[in-house]
């Protein structure tokens, strides 16, 4: 097949798409596929109509105007196959506060608040989690000791994205639920745990080398295994995601807090999906054709 690859962009995670691209460009040239990569870091409508000559696109876009059902509405307004969630999953997993109203009754997630100017007082105590409404890598998430720390991280973040959550900690297990949809059912890969050398899974623990441990499988018993399979799945099917997801939280005294869902988790040599895979058997050229697959049946 003749296949674009959508990369680069416009975010703040332009970086992280570029190496998730690259990786997918070359995953499909061996699979004998015709592979273009098309960065996308100008005007889209321009470049867009040119992409109808090709099978289908792999959006390998991570973050604003990629992940969050822009490029989707344009792709389907023009009639593209492409890989991933449609706009409307795109646009809820990538608002987590709309992720949140979603899964509401359905599944567990830290209570929250939403906020547009800067708090001296946590409603949730300390420590508090202090985190954008929509982005992704982790980037703009803090971790807030007291009411200063609160108080900055608020003033800082406030100024680039007009409006902030601050949400409850919950102090656990940080595991990752990759999904792949394999025969048109979606199906929970080796659940990862990540123990960073950071306080957290942060943007420098998930690009930097040896700054996280990856434990795979995760050591949960069966009763926690499927406590965190069921919440990750109930996520994905009630964000009506496709082909592909990552579901992040923290697991508790038996209880998986949902944190946000992935529509195009990363798929760079530090990643969590192609991590999953491989434990599941799967190689990284396997994985992107089963990708493929679920759009071209």
């Amino acid at each position: 097949m003749k296949i674009a690859v959508l990369l680069g962009g416009v975010s703040r995670e332009r970086p992280i798409s570029l190496k998730s691209g690259e990786n997918v460009l070359k995953a499909l040239r061996k699979l004998g596929h015709e592979a273009v990569a098309v960065d996308v870091n100008g005007d889209f409508l321009q470049i867009a109509p040119e992409l109808k000559k090709f099978d289908l696109v792999f959006n390998a876009l991570h973050g604003q105007f990629g992940e969050d059902g822009v490029i989707q509405a344009i792709l389907d307004w023009l009639g593209i196959k492409y890989t991933g969630s449609k706009v409307l999953s795109s646009a809820i997993c990538f608002d987590k506060v709309m992720t949140y109203r979603t899964l509401n009754g359905a599944v567990e997630y830290p209570e929250y608040t939403l906020t547009t100017t800067p708090l001296r007082e946590s409603p949730f105590g300390y420590p508090c989690v202090v985190k954008p409404r929509r982005e992704g890598s982790s980037i703009g998430v803090h971790i807030c000791d007291d009411g200063e720390e609160l108080y900055q991280a608020l003033f800082e973040e406030l100024s680039r994205y007009g409006e902030m959550i601050v949400q409850r900690y919950i102090q656990g297990r940080e595991l990752t639920v990759s999904i792949l949809e394999m025969d048109g059912k979606p199906q929970v890969l080796p659940i990862l745990e990540l123990k960073p050398k950071r306080r957290f899974y942060d943007y420098i623990a998930k690009y930097t080398p040896q700054m996280t441990e990856f434990i795979l499988p995760a050591p949960l018993s069966k009763q926690e295994e499927d406590r965190v399979t069921k919440s990750a799945l109930k996520a994905y099917e009630m964000c009506e995601c496709e082909g592909f997801a990552r579901v992040d939280g923290i697991l508790k005294d038996n209880v998986f807090y949902v944190l946000e869902l992935n529509t195009i988790p990363g798929l760079t040599d530090l990643s969590d999906l192609p991590a999953s895979a491989k434990a599941a058997g799967m190689n990284f050229e396997e994985l992107i054709d089963v990708i493929i697959r679920t759009v071209v049946k």
